[in-house]
């Protein structure tokens, strides 16, 4: 599609007709124009139905809204704090590793890839252990668009969930990021109301686990295909950390940005957007076009795959994204060193995606130990 042209009209069911971005500088150049805005008001095709606080995040708002609630995150979500997860993050990876390797083979969805960053995320956010489990099996429903029912349902028990856990936090705080978030809360304008309080615990709970999970289990799967890279790898550590762009890039876990709206006219890649229009930038194409990377197609984690729009780009640039990067270098490390034999245990071709226009991560990734 993308030899075609960088920008294509597309309808489908869920969402009618929209503008998809597939090449890299015309996806560049869409996430950095402030005529296309993150706010669904913008859209010819917008309805006030009362709205939800699960809207008053980063994701769907604009500056100076954007800029706003960004700092009020950013000035404790922190590299520091990051950081200071390394060895918990060793540590959970560690015990996975502890559990799968007796079993012989294991799906390593299940096993490792959703359990770490889950465990992970959590441990940043204050969630208690004990409601983990819950959180996760609310989660997996809340995404399975194939029920939009149950996942309707899903989404608001982990609204209701969250509202609790915010309120425990202004009442008992901890040392974790919500804790610090919750600090902030307040009516003035440089304080987070509890709405967007809310908003932004539902969206750092959501983006921090499936998009690492998925980093994990496509990563996985890219070495597993391609044994002369991961030879290469396991032969010379200091390939790691591009190693893990070069996943991003060749097989990233956010496929395609939330809408961008027309607040005007405009031009893209040589196409007229009309004012309302809708705008969606395929991340993972732009991250595979041949104008930008050579042989755009290969897995080759000694290329330099900088620049891949993995995490976006502009003022929406992913904020999680060292936290992403941390854990896909200390889980892929572990994980190789420790499992030598690490294999396949099905053809590739039997493997499946699970349904989402925005993400891309496996249903399950069979593997042994040998």
């Amino acid at each position: 599609m993308l030899a075609r042209g960088p920008v294509h009209r597309v309808r489908t069911d869920a969402s009618g007709e929209f503008w998809l971005v597939l090449g890299h500088a015309e996806g560049r150049t869409a996430l950095a124009d402030p005529r296309l805005s993150n706010d669904i008001r913008h859209s010819a095709a917008w309805e006030d139905d009362g709205g939800n606080s699960i809207g008053l995040n980063m994701v769907q708002t604009d500056p100076p809204q954007h800029t706003r609630l960004r700092a009020l995150v950013a000035k404790d979500f922190t590299p520091g704090r990051i950081e200071a997860l390394r060895p918990k993050v060793q540590r959970i990876a560690d015990e996975l590793v502890d559990t799968m390797l007796p079993l012989g083979r294991v799906d390593l969805v299940e096993a490792f890839a959703l359990p770490l960053p889950l465990a992970v995320i959590c441990e940043l956010l204050g969630v208690p252990g004990n409601d983990r489990k819950t959180f996760h099996e609310w989660y997996l429903e809340s995404t399975d668009f194939t029920r939009p029912e149950t996942a309707a349902a899903a989404a608001r028990a982990m609204t209701g969930y969250l509202a609790e856990l915010v309120a425990a936090k202004q009442r008992e705080p901890g040392e974790d990021l919500l804790s610090a978030l919750a600090g902030s809360m307040g009516e003035e304008e440089d304080r987070l109301s509890f709405e967007e309080m809310l908003g932004m615990a539902f969206l750092l709970l959501v983006a921090g686990y499936e998009t690492a999970a998925n980093l994990l289990s496509s990563g996985t799967l890219a070495l597993l295909r391609h044994p002369e890279q991961l030879a290469a790898l396991r032969a010379d550590w200091s390939l790691l950390e591009n190693a893990v762009e070069e996943m991003l890039r060749y097989e990233g876990a956010v496929e395609t940005t939330a809408f961008r709206y027309a607040k005007e006219a405009l031009e893209l890649g040589g196409t007229a957007i009309g004012v309302g229009e809708s705008v969606a930038v395929v991340l993972a194409a732009a991250s595979r076009d041949p104008r930008r990377f050579d042989g755009a197609d290969r897995f080759d984690i000694r290329r330099d795959a900088r620049g891949h729009m993995a995490f976006g780009y502009g003022i929406h640039h992913c904020l999680g994204a060292p936290l992403a990067r941390m854990q896909g270098a200390i889980a892929f490390r572990t994980l190789l060193e420790r499992c030598p034999g690490l294999a396949l245990d099905t053809e590739p071709e039997t493997l499946s995606w699970r349904p989402s226009m925005m993400l891309r991560g496996l249903h399950q990734l069979p593997v042994t130990f040998g």
